[in-house]
């Protein structure tokens, strides 16, 4: 799968950076109600699987994840609020709130910088990089591409192309690293790259 391998290219949320619950539950903590976090993982389990589902039948991409999620977690906690679950889902859309890393994670990117050039692909709102100079690894990558300022989202292949045409890479030569099956891999590979899933959940 690795020969002729000289690009690796990044996902961000929930692949190299992940979800600060405390900032984007802040408003449902408020009221106290605090789902665990086997319970939120739980249901980032099953909601991947069915969002991947609803992708191959012609839904919308990225964001329209989250409103799914926090209908699914709206119903399971037994809350009408739609003012309230908007602001979830804003919340979790805000690149910023993604700023937890895991022990590694600097080390494992340069270990990979030094074979392979990097960079990354984002769905987000245009500040995926000052997300990644704020948690101290914007400098693994060489490009950063982001949704928030291509204008396209993936799975399209625009953006794929995008950060490729950026790194002067071939799409046979490069490598995709990513969560979500129907956005990340098969976007990716659509898109002539090959691609790892990075499946943290178990979905």
């Amino acid at each position: 799968m690795f020969e002729n391998l000289r690009f690796v290219l990044f996902d961000v949320g929930s692949t190299l950076l992940f979800a600060n619950r405390e900032r984007m539950l802040e408003p449902l903590y408020a009221r106290g109600i605090r789902p665990s976090e086997a319970e939120l993982r739980a249901m980032e389990c099953r909601v991947k699987n069915e969002f991947d589902d609803a992708m191959a039948h012609g839904h919308k991409p990225d964001h329209g994840f989250w409103d799914m999620f926090y209908t699914r977690l709206f119903g399971e906690l037994h809350l009408r609020d739609e003012v309230l679950r908007r602001q979830l889902i804003a919340n979790t859309r805000a690149s910023l709130n993604w700023n937890q890393m895991r022990p590694g994670t600097r080390e494992a990117l340069e270990r990979i910088g030094a074979k392979f050039r990097t960079a990354v692909i984002s769905n987000a709102d245009g500040r995926i990089a000052e997300l990644l100079a704020g948690c101290g690894i914007a400098d693994c990558f060489e490009t950063i591409t982001d949704s928030g300022v291509v204008g396209h989202e993936k799975p399209h292949p625009v953006i794929f192309e995008t950060a490729l045409r950026a790194m002067g890479a071939k799409p046979e030569e490069s490598l995709y690293v990513g969560d979500v099956y129907s956005v990340d891999f098969v976007g990716a590979t659509r898109a002539g790259m090959r691609a790892v899933l990075f499946d943290v959940c178990g979905a």
